[in-house]
């Protein structure tokens, strides 16, 4: 993972890195169709993975533009409102805060009768809970963009050696995702 500062973009463009330079929209200090709100963005963050790396479900709290540079990965989304399904940890306090802890890639081996499976009662009991969460899943490619709202969950697996970059910037109409959260269930 590497990124760059959100104070870069208010630097003169000479001093700007190769990631800013090449992600001109995502470095704007002006709203941009990709960064919506720049005094709250996060600066950028690249991250570049082997096939089959996969990033846990979660949330980020503001609007969130991904751009594939190279290679594919699956997007697996979720709304706000199936939180209760996904195992989310909501204590501020927990290291993996709005984090799953359930590993979505096993969802599949529920229907095995294959004795090699070991899975514990609780774990396969949330994953068939998990397995009824409505989602939408689509594979970025080289190239493409795309956008996830805010507090939308997403679980990412890497489908080729890639290289991502995103910006996440201001919050939709909603403002404390934990409060979000709290209210919904």
């Amino acid at each position: 993972q590497s990124g760059v500062d959100r104070e870069e973009r208010l630097q003169k463009y000479k001093h700007w890195t190769f990631v800013s330079r090449d992600l001109p929209s995502f470095s704007s200090p002006d709203p941009t169709f990709f960064g919506f709100n720049p005094p709250e963005q996060k600066g950028i963050q690249c991250r570049f993975g082997e096939r089959g790396v996969t990033a846990a479900t979660h949330y980020d709290g503001g609007r969130n533009m991904i751009a594939m540079v190279k290679g594919a990965k699956r997007y697996i989304l979720s709304p706000p409102n199936a939180c209760s399904k996904l195992g989310i940890v909501t204590s501020r306090k927990h290291p993996s805060f709005r984090h799953s802890m359930l590993n979505f890639g096993r969802i599949p081996l529920l229907h095995k009768d294959d004795a090699g499976v070991e899975m514990s009662d609780r774990e396969r009991e949330w994953l068939h809970i998990a397995a009824d969460a409505p989602t939408l899943s689509t594979v970025l490619k080289s190239g493409e963009v795309l956008y996830v709202p805010s507090h939308w969950f997403h679980y990412i697996v890497s489908l080729q050696k890639s290289a991502q970059c995103n910006t996440r910037s201001g919050v939709s109409f909603l403002s404390s995702s934990y409060n979000i959260l709290r209210l919904r269930f």
